[in-house]
């Protein structure tokens, strides 16, 4: 089978670092391509000394006339950059988005939220927001395919099941998560310098969180009726992984095991989806540097109430490992090609 020539445009911030390495063990990629700005000329070794020894280009700077030898372009970009480079692909492209440039399907609720004109409006209707587990084959019908954001991914894996088939309640849910300091990017360290980043706890985003938007409308296409969620985003003094505690109402007819049966029948065959026993504590040193999203269903003191727990690594499952995913799917590459 030849290989697809692949070009990562940001390839230096975390999520880039982390694709570059997973795109270097698939055997059916070849990284043609790593493009940035501020880090032109210089080899990738110099961000991670950990990235293999398989040669790989030097960073340069991006050019549309590179399109013409690529299959699949990743953008780990700023929002609205990959919006741009979508007004360039030729027909054998195809665009992997990991910021949020097509993860909503309205320009004017991309511009509400992220405060900014969507630059490829016509572009938006060739785009799917997909969550492999849940999305499946769709992708393979689209160019354009953006990820989900990290705090979605832990999210969503264990609601839309549970939502779906009418076991958990649509109001008063209640989601609390917690992510290592990588999900805010390289940029962290300014950004949070006077709140002691690597010894507290901090809230930020309340009630305002950006990625409220693709939570509310990726439940809303799964499932009807009204949807109504609180969700509080906190920013931990560790480097990556995600603990999601989500706290559900139980319909009148479901029950723990229930859940639990829900769960693991609709992830049967999702290599990465693990659920756990019942009332299993689990870390995010459960799946650091993994592809896995761990589930546990617990026991509430309130009879008709359940917690939720859900651990990713918001680098891989919740970042460049989706990307993959979403690639793997869209070419029927086996699932596991650049995570063994």
């Amino acid at each position: 089978m030849p290989k697809l020539n692949v070009l990562v445009a940001g390839s230096t911030g975390y999520i880039g670092i982390q694709l570059i390495k997973l795109l270097n063990k698939h055997k059916y990629v070849k990284i043609k391509y790593l493009c940035g700005n501020k880090s032109i000329g210089k080899k990738i070794s110099y961000y991670d000394k950990t990235i293999g020894l398989k040669r790989l280009p030097k960073i340069v700077k991006f050019n549309k006339k590179f399109l013409n030898e690529i299959d699949v372009v990743f953008t780990a970009l700023p929002n609205g950059e990959a919006q741009v480079i979508s007004k360039y692909l030729n027909k054998q492209n195809v665009l992997i988005d990991l910021a949020a440039d097509f993860r909503l399907q309205k320009a004017l609720d991309y511009k509400k939220w992220y405060k900014k004109d969507h630059k490829a409006k016509y572009n938006i209707k060739n785009s799917i927001y997909s969550l492999p587990e849940i999305t499946g084959k769709k992708v393979q019908d689209y160019k354009i395919i953006s990820c989900p954001g990290c705090y979605p991914t832990s999210i969503l894996l264990p609601l839309i099941p549970l939502l779906k088939d009418r076991l958990i309640k649509n109001h008063n849910i209640i989601i609390d998560s917690k992510s290592g300091y990588s999900g805010a990017g390289r940029g962290v360290h300014k950004k949070y310098k006077d709140k002691n980043l690597y010894e507290s706890l901090s809230a930020y985003g309340v009630a305002s969180h950006r990625h409220n938007s693709e939570i509310e409308e990726m439940i809303k296409r799964c499932v009807k009726g009204n949807i109504q969620f609180d969700f509080t985003p906190h920013l931990s003094p560790m480097f990556r992984g995600i603990l999601s505690t989500i706290y559900v109402e139980l319909n009148q007819t479901s029950s723990v095991s229930k859940i639990l049966n829900t769960l693991k029948k609709y992830y049967k065959k999702a290599n990465f989806i693990k659920i756990l026993n019942k009332d299993k504590l689990i870390s995010t040193n459960d799946v650091i540097n993994t592809n896995n999203c761990n589930i546990s269903v617990c026991k509430s003191k309130n009879k008709n109430k359940i917690i939720i727990l859900s651990a990713i690594d918001n680098l891989i499952k919740g970042g460049a490992g989706q990307a993959i995913q979403n690639m793997n799917m869209k070419f029927n590459f086996p699932k596991d090609a650049g995570f063994k």
